[in-house]
């Protein structure tokens, strides 16, 4: 072996003992995933859709966004998904009726099928608005458990969408707790809001680690500093999102939609947001 092939080893091996020696190896930190992919949904930016959809889509898209979540835009569902085509975006789920009557519930769901989304979302599953009881939870888990057995029927996977109040305890612990342990794993998922839970009190990565395989959609919204804990784009509130982040990668979650309730300007918060999701590591 000659002088140079020994010293070339010999700094290799120290380099490489710098590296599992220090505590950012150990801890897992640095390790500079990203998001792949993320998707925002249409409520956002409502008034740009409602002035010029076909605009307002291929701006987000000239942003970064590839997904979407939301309901039809423009005269029809075939007019909607050539467009989405065009421009590379992909209908990924839509909101559905909370409903006892399960032909109310189909015909929500034909709509999404219409549109080849993947996943039926009810953004409020509750017969009343709160504070929840161990009543209310029962009632709503059963017709949960029915619209998933539906959703499942139609080729389409099926979640609930939380708020703050099934963080408030009620009775007997959570009701958020209770419709995830009462409900069929198999048939109901949840599209967890980041926000809400922390609104709520809970801590979003507890949640996302206790209900790992049930969470295949996630809402990214952001809180503003202060006692009002108002709504924020993501990057300009107080919520860390690489930790979560990195638990959502490794249960393979792969959708994020921003979201932004209340905003003057939904396209320059789907802007601010694009380039912090671009540019976070975890």
């Amino acid at each position: 072996m000659n002088k140079n092939r020994r010293e070339f080893i010999k700094k290799m091996i120290v380099g490489n003992t710098m590296v599992m020696t220090s505590p950012l190896f150990f801890c897992g930190k640095n390790q500079g995933h990203k998001l792949d992919q993320f998707g925002f949904i249409s409520g956002i930016i409502d008034k740009e859709l409602e002035k010029d959809w076909q605009a307002a889509l291929s701006r987000a898209i000239s942003l970064g966004f590839t997904e979407y979540e939301g309901g039809i835009q423009g005269d029809s569902p075939a007019l909607f998904l050539d467009f989405c085509r065009q421009i590379g975006l992909k209908p990924i789920a839509g909101g559905i009726r909370f409903s006892e009557d399960m032909d109310v519930v189909q015909q929500s769901l034909d709509k999404l099928n219409a549109l080849e989304m993947q996943y039926a979302v009810t953004y409020w599953p509750w017969f009343g608005g709160g504070p929840f009881t161990l009543e209310d939870c029962k009632r709503s888990a059963e017709v949960l458990n029915k619209i998933g057995g539906l959703a499942q029927e139609n080729c389409l996977t099926f979640c609930w969408h939380n708020h703050d109040k099934e963080f408030h305890e009620m009775e007997e612990g959570l009701p958020f707790d209770y419709l995830m342990q009462q409900t069929n794993e198999d048939l109901v998922k949840c599209e967890m809001d980041i926000y809400w839970v922390k609104k709520g009190g809970g801590d979003p990565l507890t949640v996302l680690k206790t209900y790992a395989g049930r969470i295949p959609l996630l809402h990214v919204k952001d809180m503003a500093s202060g006692e009002e804990q108002d709504f924020a784009c993501p990057g300009s509130g107080i919520i860390d999102f690489a930790p979560i982040f990195a638990e959502a990668r490794r249960q393979g979650i792969k959708h994020y939609f921003v979201e932004r309730d209340n905003v003057e300007d939904g396209m320059a918060c789907l802007e601010s947001s694009s380039d912090y999701l671009k540019n976070l590591r975890f």
